[in-house]
């Protein structure tokens, strides 16, 4: 992690590729992130998230066994200030609307460039932060 870049706040990251949780992660801390888990399908999220409390959630839609929608809706019915950031594909716009829907507060296609999930990230916490 950059160490001259100032903490922004503690991020789980859910997707079952490695790959793409591996992107993410780098992307998010070297924009000073700390990455406090990665799930590998909603229901794993879920759980991290009532155990980890992270400031922020990135989340993929289309996992095997429970998917981002469906962890999603489990986050917010937990927690209805949680933060949710979908990660997808551009071809899953029926599953990202629903999601956008059941409380996730943005959404990023995949492919992403590092400097836009980073400046969405930023933007979702610095919303919320008291004037």
């Amino acid at each position: 992690m950059n160490t001259s870049v100032p903490s922004r706040g503690r991020a789980l990251v859910c997707d079952d590729s490695l790959l793409m949780r591996k992107l993410v992660i780098d992307s998010l801390t070297d924009d000073g992130w700390t990455i406090v888990g990665e799930a590998q399908n909603g229901q794993e999220a879920v759980d991290m998230y009532k155990e980890l409390s992270p400031d922020v959630v990135t989340m993929d839609i289309v996992m095997p066994e429970h998917d981002g929608v469906y962890g999603l809706s489990q986050i917010i019915a937990y927690d209805p200030d949680a933060k949710v950031v979908v990660v997808s594909a551009l071809n899953q716009t029926t599953l990202v609307a629903e999601a956008v829907r059941k409380g996730a507060q943005d959404f990023i296609v995949k492919p992403f460039l590092p400097e836009h999930l980073q400046e969405t990230m930023r933007r979702l916490v610095d919303a919320n932060l008291p004037a």
